[in-house]
């Protein structure tokens, strides 16, 4: 195996868009996720559960502009990478990819057990391993697979979920599970190590266990296909410099997914409308998104402002596992005892104010040093042995 690829990738050989790309979006994780640590926001029904008028305006604007349009953006940025290594590594791709990705379902669990139940990383992993039996596909085929299989799907069941609210209204109507509420409660505040562990258990398999792996593949898997068509075609290193077109799509990426983001506000905060804003309006705003990126970055000043948010990008890995040991400490027994204490405003804000730190900290640590800590393990532990 070469050293060329065994060693991270030079600052200046990597695409800036990416970087950011990778940056914004985890504070977008973040800011949802800051929901899930500070309070039970698997079991209740949001709409109602934050009243308060200040909360409720919070909710609204982190639901249209944030909720499920940083985690598909996230999705095809993996696909995209994944790609580019399949250039970089040529023959030994699948060998090298294959214990990338057990490495990465390794830590995911790891993170399950023993810090947060909303990790994607295990989830990454089995959908990479789909992933490489597609990528002797070309970039355009790969597309539009994903694209094919993702709104065939996604509009055929938001069309039956419409379909019965207008029939029968209960049956789409958001409900909270009073007992999870009370469990989760009981055990994040005041429960010892082993309680809080049964509990992320508990959650983790509320929303990926059973049947409820299907949707959550089905979820990540096609968005994996789009954004590794899109690195075959080298989409965003091409489309950066067609100004026009660029603007052209944004606008129009933009007004669709917004309109279809506010769905629950026009029609009804019901599951269906919620289905439809998540699953359809959410990755529509995530290309908005990356193609503003791509529009900021061709411009010197651009690329200078968001440079502190493109180191955050290079350590993904470990800014991700970072906000939640963060989360864990602050909001459960074993660290601040904070949970269920905080209200949503204060949350964002403080998840903001997380992220600052986490921008300072990453253009410390790559001053020094060429990737972070844990990306550094990981190569580690792929390599079998110290990489540069």
């Amino acid at each position: 195996m070469g050293e060329e690829y065994r060693a991270p990738l030079h600052p200046n050989k990597r695409i800036l868009s990416l970087d950011v790309l990778r940056g914004i979006s985890l504070l977008g994780i973040f800011l949802v996720n800051m929901i899930s640590f500070h309070s039970p926001y698997l079991y209740y029904d949001p709409y109602h559960w934050w009243n308060s008028p200040g909360d409720y305006a919070h909710y609204a604007w982190i639901d249209i502009f944030v909720q499920a349009s940083f985690y598909p953006l996230f999705a095809m940025l993996f696909g995209y990478s994944m790609s580019l290594q399949q250039e970089r590594m040529k023959q030994s791709f699948y060998l090298l990819q294959s214990k990338r990705l057990l490495v990465l379902m390794a830590i995911g669990i790891l993170h399950i057990v023993f810090i947060w139940s909303g990790d994607i990383l295990f989830n990454y992993g089995v959908c990479g391993f789909l992933l490489l039996l597609f990528m002797k596909w070309r970039g355009r085929a790969l597309l539009i697979l994903g694209s094919t299989i993702y709104l065939i799907l996604h509009l055929f069941i938001s069309f039956l979920l419409i379909m019965a609210s207008k029939i029968d209204p209960e049956s789409t109507a958001f409900w909270s599970d009073m007992n999870g509420i009370q469990h989760s409660i009981q055990a994040y505040s005041s429960g010892s190590f082993w309680s809080i562990t049964k509990q992320r258990l508990i959650d983790w398999y509320s929303v990926n266990g059973s049947t409820h792996f299907f949707s959550v593949f089905l979820s990540f898997f096609p968005l994996f296909l789009i954004g590794a068509g899109a690195g075959k075609l080298h989409f965003v290193e091409s489309i950066e410099k067609q100004k026009k077109l660029n603007l052209i799509l944004f606008l129009m990426f933009m007004a669709v997914g917004i309109v279809l983001k506010l769905f629950p506000f026009f029609f009804g905060q019901n599951i269906a409308y919620q289905y439809v804003q998540d699953s359809l309006g959410g990755p529509l705003l995530a290309v908005a998104y990356a193609l503003a990126v791509m529009i900021i970055v061709r411009y010197p000043y651009g690329q200078k402002s968001c440079k502190w948010i493109a180191q955050a990008g290079r350590m993904s890995l470990t800014n991700y596992l970072f906000q939640s040991v963060l989360g864990s400490l602050l909001f459960y027994h074993y660290g601040l005892a904070l949970y269920g204490k905080m209200d949503l405003t204060t949350g964002s804000w403080l998840a903001f104010t997380l992220f600052l730190i986490q921008l300072i900290l990453s253009e410390m640590w790559l001053s020094k040093f060429q990737q972070g800590p844990l990306e550094k393990i990981w190569k580690m532990l792929v390599y079998g042995r110290k990489t540069a």
